[in-house]
């Protein structure tokens, strides 16, 4: 089965480069996908040098935009999909997340961080759903339309796992944990983009039942 990792990132020049490594390190990973969501650094000129497509977008669309882009682009038969700003990623994580797939285990892997540190594991022993880290089999996502997403690709990728009934499976990523949005952008404008993120979030799941 052919792998297409798909990265969505905005503005992640200074932390794209190790992550990209570790994903061109795995001997399952076919292809490695950018998506610069729009970002005003060099964030497409580094992918392209540590070995990914890039696809560079005129404008910020939000991630769903941006991974709708980037499934555009494969015809890989397993996704995978990863954060741009991790910190601690592994050739073992990576390889966790997509093994039950390809093997027919799971039909979607979540990652779900642990012994990073106390914000991210609190955050997503709260809210495992939101994690980005997945893998998915291709043919499961035909007809989701992530574009509309825009924040909210998460949930909206899980509630379309239980509507259709998919095994999912939670795979445990030690070690594992990003840099928050407060860190990026410093402490007020970290938390107003936190708080349009959580809203985009909200709405993609006020429909659930």
């Amino acid at each position: 089965m052919r792998v297409a990792a798909i990265v969505p990132a905005y503005n992640e020049e200074p932390r794209i480069a190790s992550v990209l490594d570790v994903v061109r390190a795995s001997p399952l990973v076919d292809e490695i996908i950018v998506v610069d969501d729009g970002s005003d650094d060099d964030t497409s000129e580094v992918a392209r040098v540590h070995g990914a497509k890039v696809i560079r977008l005129g404008e910020n669309t939000g991630k769903g935009g941006a991974v709708a882009k980037g499934l555009e682009a494969t015809l890989g038969d397993v996704i995978l999909f990863l954060d741009a700003d991790l910190i601690g990623l592994t050739v073992e994580h990576v390889n966790a997340l997509i093994e039950p797939v390809c093997h027919g285990e799971a039909d979607m892997t979540i990652g779900i961080f642990g012994n990073g540190r106390a914000a991210t594991d609190l955050a997503q022993a709260l809210t495992p759903w939101l994690s980005g880290q997945r893998a998915i089999r291709r043919d499961a996502l035909e007809g989701l339309e992530l574009d509309i997403a825009r924040f909210g690709v998460e949930a909206v990728l899980t509630r379309h796992a239980r509507e259709l009934d998919l095994k999912v499976v939670d795979v445990k990523l030690p070690g594992l944990t990003h840099v928050m949005k407060e860190e990026k952008m410093g402490t007020m404008r970290g938390m107003a983009s936190r708080a349009r993120m959580y809203w985009e979030v909200l709405k993609s799941v006020v429909d659930w039942d």
